[in-house]
């Protein structure tokens, strides 16, 4: 078996973290000290109406394993396998035939989809977890050739993407240039936000995530780069945070603000969004601070300076935690580069309540066991990060003791 974490390779899977600085590093340097005395890690933590075993959340993750955007057994094998989790959020779903923009990604806005899905609760409950399921529309990041018919590409405003994205059928083909959304689009779009959050606790799913992070379609709306609109939902960052709140409002109408948290990438370059454009850190403040007085289950913020990407300016950050919070929003989610050590240190000054684990939890279905117990981690295969089939999915094995 290999260990640590580290490659030179670029690491570029849409969510969750990497464990610091990708480098090779020997077994022993992987291990955590069995014997610490803070395990704060470990403790139950309530979440709304749920309660959690332990702090460790297996963050979202796209892993292209849903053929015809129907979730399937072998999605349900995978998060069942990662069930040690405190929480588990998935992978991001579509809540509209147009936001499936990449090759195999899996949906919930049909009744099919729906009971796919129900295999992968089922699953994860079995295993004694709890889990959210992340609710993601790509806007504009996608392909046509990935999508079913009679759906399309839709954003804010007509601006493409620069580069290209992997579609199955054609090969690498580059971004297409959305349609602009009318008013009628956007508040179709937001119904289906509110559908789909429905269908998902039909679904079996503990809550949901919204996902605005990572530049798709909330983030889209949220940046001034990708959202040149006029209109009640763009111009200035008041306009610009509407639809953000919007859907937000949908969602808890439709199951409550205990079963519902967002997620968040300030300072986020991916998707060609703009990072740290004029009045960014007074436009999030106040966006955590309407979120918090919808008292949401949580807040999760994004830094992917551990893969190469800008870092969030901490007092940024730290001010939005305290808005949202100061205004009545529930928990904290960090994520990024985190080891034990740190991830007990945030803990305990309060910084968070709660810690996602990415890439770890591809290679490492025992990770909760194998932080708990100081194991070495074993690295991952990029080669399979977003191949079709079992290889690279759920054929890690968990750590045997000699």
């Amino acid at each position: 078996m290999r260990y640590c974490l580290g490659s030179d390779e670029k690491f570029e899977i849409q969510y969750g973290v990497s464990l610091p600085d990708k480098q090779k590093v020997n077994t022993k340097s992987c291990r955590y000290e069995a014997s610490m005395n803070i395990n704060r890690l470990f403790s139950p933590c309530q979440l709304g109406t749920t309660t959690l075993t332990n702090r460790i959340v297996m963050a979202p993750m796209t892993r292209s394993r849903a053929p015809g955007n129907v979730p399937n057994s072998l999605m349900a094998e995978y998060y069942g396998q990662r069930a040690s989790a405190g929480l588990i959020i998935t992978e991001g779903t579509s809540p509209s035939p147009n936001g499936l923009g990449y090759a195999r990604i899996p949906g919930i806005f049909s009744p099919e989809q729906r009971e796919g899905w129900r295999l992968v609760t089922d699953a994860v409950h079995a295993g004694g977890g709890h889990i959210f399921i992340q609710l993601m529309h790509v806007g504009r990041v996608g392909s046509r050739f990935n999508l079913p018919p009679g759906a399309e590409l839709v954003a804010p405003s007509a601006v493409a993407m620069s580069g290209s994205i992997w579609t199955d059928d054609k090969g690498e083909q580059p971004y297409d240039t959305p349609r602009a959304m009318t008013t009628d689009d956007i508040t179709a779009s937001v119904a289906e936000y509110s559908r789909a959050a429905t269908l998902a606790i039909e679904a079996g799913f503990d809550g949901v995530e919204i996902h605005g992070a990572n530049g798709y379609l909330i983030t889209q709306f949220l940046d001034p780069g990708s959202n040149i609109r006029v209109d009640d939902f763009g111009g200035d960052a008041t306009r610009r945070n509407r639809f953000a709140l919007d859907v937000a409002q949908a969602v808890i109408n439709a199951i409550g603000a205990e079963r519902v948290g967002i997620r968040l990438s300030p300072y986020g370059v991916f998707n060609d969004m703009s990072g740290n454009y004029q009045g960014i850190a007074d436009h999030y403040i106040a966006l955590a601070g309407e979120l918090g007085n919808l008292k949401l289950a949580y807040l999760h913020m994004v830094d992917h300076s551990a893969m190469g990407a800008p870092t969030p300016e901490p007092a940024t950050v730290q001010a939005m935690c305290s808005a949202f919070r100061s205004a009545g929003g529930r928990a904290i989610i960090l994520s990024g580069g985190y080891d034990r050590a740190r991830a007990e240190s945030d803990l305990e000054s309060g910084a968070a309540d709660l810690i996602a684990f990415g890439r770890p939890f591809i290679s490492n279905p025992d990770l909760v066991d194998r932080l708990r117990g100081g194991l070495p981690l074993a690295e991952p295969d990029q080669a399979t990060f977003y191949t079709p089939g079992p290889d690279g999915y759920t054929d890690y094995p968990v750590f045997m003791r000699d």
